[in-house]
Formats: structure tokens, sequence, C-alpha cells
């Protein structure tokens, strides 16, 4: 009697356990969602984006590693590598990719039609073709336009008015960049209210950013400015090295090159613009419908000068500008 009795508690308890055994599972599955994260260069470069998507993630109760995981993958710049790993990310099946800059964000709507995708560009995501409205965006893409590739032409000017002398100025740009006709052409419009010219230097790698340098200081007194592509951006140190070495005055998309010594930048706060993909990611964990989310746009753009850079140089700033700039570094 005691035996069967035995076995019976035990067949109740292990029928218990295949019972629940499924519904932890599923609820461990539901608990943990994993992400993707598309970037054009690599997970080193992308810190600021990444920390800002933790913030907005954050705001929703997802926190990488306790009940969410991100997946990422880099292309190192190598643009013709970016429909590979769209590719992987959704075999994997990931619930919604993050995307950075336009190209890969064109790379990743081309393959799926499924999976959201959130993404963070310069340039106007319905002149892409990437949205149809900023509105209501339909389909499974939104997003924040930063504004980038807009304020190209204000970056232009602001150097200009710095240094009103110049009669030539140069635009940094990568040609494998889906941005870069646009900022090439908001530029070239800009140059023209201003009645200047513009040179275009070409550079789709680490090697031919170094010519491009030395090819500009072949020209003396040519201000530069550099265009927001991945390639540039996620290399800070390397452009300010290099703009010093030849003495080229020059203008940054983002903040933390003046802070690394460049003369002067003019962009978005990269850092809030992930936040906001990050409460967007958020959103569409808990329900939501990518095409029902507006596409948010950037609202804040940071002036922020260098004066030691400046004196550096042999340059004055206008006290136009000194009024102006959100920062001065000393």
């Amino acid at each position: 009697m005691q035996i069967s009795q035995l076995r019976r508690r035990e067949f109740i308890t292990l029928l218990g356990g295949a019972a629940a055994w499924p519904f932890a599972a599923r609820a461990q599955q539901a608990a943990m969602p994993v992400i993707g994260f598309l970037s054009p260069g690599s997970l080193e470069a992308d810190t600021v984006r990444i920390n800002g998507v933790r913030r907005g993630l954050s705001e929703f109760g997802y926190v990488e590693g306790q009940n969410l995981a991100i997946e990422y993958r880099g292309a190192q710049y190598q643009y013709d590598h970016l429909p590979a790993l769209v590719l992987d990310l959704v075999s994997r099946q990931v619930s919604v990719i993050i995307v950075v800059s336009t190209t890969p964000t064109l790379a990743a709507k081309a393959t799926t039609k499924t999976i959201p995708i959130v993404f963070s560009i310069g340039g106007d995501p319905v002149q892409f073709g990437i949205v149809s409205s900023l509105n209501r965006p339909d389909g499974n893409t939104t997003g924040v336009y930063n504004l980038n590739a807009a304020v190209v032409g204000k970056r232009l000017e602001l150097l200009h008015e710095m240094l009103p002398a110049a009669r030539v100025f140069a635009l940094l740009v990568n040609p494998s960049s889906a941005a870069g006709d646009v900022e090439t052409k908001e530029l070239n419009d800009a140059a023209r209210a201003l009645g200047v010219e513009v040179r275009i230097l070409n550079a789709a790698n680490e090697n031919e950013i170094d010519t491009a340098f030395a090819t500009l200081a072949k020209e003396p007194s040519v201000p530069l400015v550099v265009s927001s592509d991945n390639l540039f951006t996620d290399r800070p140190a390397r452009l300010v090295l290099l703009a010093a070495r030849h003495a080229i005055p020059t203008i940054y998309p983002y903040g933390w090159f003046a802070a690394a010594g460049g003369l002067m930048s003019y962009g978005p706060d990269l850092a809030e613009a992930y936040r906001q993909v990050g409460t967007y990611v958020g959103k569409i964990l808990k329900g939501a419908k990518p095409g029902d989310l507006p596409i948010q746009q950037v609202v804040k753009v940071e002036l922020v000068i260098n004066l030691n850079t400046a004196k550096a140089l042999g340059i004055t700033f206008p006290l136009s500008l000194l009024g102006r700039a959100d920062e001065m570094i000393e």
C-alpha cells in the first residue's frame, strides 16, 4: 500500500511538472524578447547610440540581459555586407530591428516587410522612400529623423560666418552612402546662396580619408565640412588629428568632435535621438504597430565651439557665433 501511494504521489508530481514546464518556458520566452541592432560601423563606435537605446528601453521596463536580449551586427563600414547582416537577423526571428543611418535602413526595408524596423537617419525618410508619411508611416517601419542632412547647409553658413574671406570650401563625403548625394545637394544649394564654391572630397575607407585631407592641404585656406556618414562620425580622434596636422578649419556633425579638439560642431544630440528610438522599440514590444507611430524629429541642434583649437589655428570667433554657441570649450 505504501509503495502504491508513493508511486501515485510521484506520478502526480511528475505530471504537474510536465504540465507546468511548457507554461514556464513560454513565459520565459515572452519575458525575453530579442531585438536586432544593425550598424554600418562597429559595436565599439556605437556606444553613444546603444546607451541611448538602452535608456529609452528602460522607460518601458526593458533591461538588456535581464528581460531583453540584443543581437548586434556591424558592417565594419563595408556597406555591401549589409543585406547579409539583415538576413541573419531575420533568420533569428528578432522581434524588432534597430537600424543606424540611411543605407542600412534601406537594406533592412528591402529585406523584410514583417519584422518591425526602427531607425535613426539624417535624411528625410519620405524622400528616400522609407516611409510614405511622417505622421503615419504605415508598413513595418518608423523611427527618428535627426535632421543631419537638412542642416549640412547650415554648417557651411556657420563656417562662412567665421571665415567670411574664404571663397572655396570643401565637403568630405562617402560616395557609398545613400545620404551622400542629399548632403552634397544641400551644401551646393547653400554655397550658391553664399556665392562660394565647393570642392567635393570622396572617401569610402580610412585610407581614403587620409588622402582626402592631404589633397585638401595642397589648397591653402580651404575650410572643410564633414558629412554625417558613420565612416567619419565614428572616427573623431582621427579626423581631428588630420585637421590639426594640416591646419584645416573644420566643422563636424557632433559635439564629441569639438570635445576631442575639433574646431566646431553643429548637429543633433545623438544620445537623445537614440533614446527616442529605444522608446519606440519599447512601445512596439508592448504591442504598438510601427506604422501607427509617427516619425519623431529632433528639435534641438547644438553648436559647440572649441576656443583652444581656434587659437591654435589663429582664428577668432566672431561675437555673433559666440553668442549663439550652446557650449564653448576653453
